[in-house]
């Protein structure tokens, strides 16, 4: 066989997959978005005997813009594809939430959701 015809079919056929996985981590990540602007306060969960929450002021942050935030140890941007709101600059840079609904996120820890809620009070 001809050299030529043989790296043609192989590099079709070894080729021929790659779109496929490409394609499909990205899709799964989820439709790019945003969140609602605002304060979300950060806090862990009470005790039947006082506050229904404990705030953690340190964990706290404010929407500012589509892809800004604000916190109180600086400012940085996010990305949200689909239900997870990820910290990709700043000094929150690496820090995931699951958002459970409009105003609710949770902090994820090791990929799944953990105790820190953290709830929009306003803009």
């Amino acid at each position: 066989m001809n050299r030529t015809v043989l790296t043609l079919i192989l590099g079709g056929v070894l080729a021929a997959p790659l779109p496929a996985l490409f394609s499909a981590p990205l899709a799964a990540q989820g439709q790019i978005g945003t969140i609602e602007r605002g304060r979300y306060v950060c806090e862990l969960p009470g005790d039947a005997a006082g506050a229904a929450g404990i705030e953690q002021p340190d964990e706290s942050f404010s929407i500012t813009s589509a892809s800004r935030y604000s916190s109180p140890q600086g400012e940085g941007t996010y990305l949200r594809r689909g239900d997870r709101l990820t910290m990709t600059s700043g000094p929150r840079n690496g820090d995931s939430y699951a958002i459970i609904s409009r105003n609710f996120l949770r902090k994820l820890e090791n990929g799944e959701p953990g105790r820190l809620r953290c709830v929009r009070q306003g803009r």
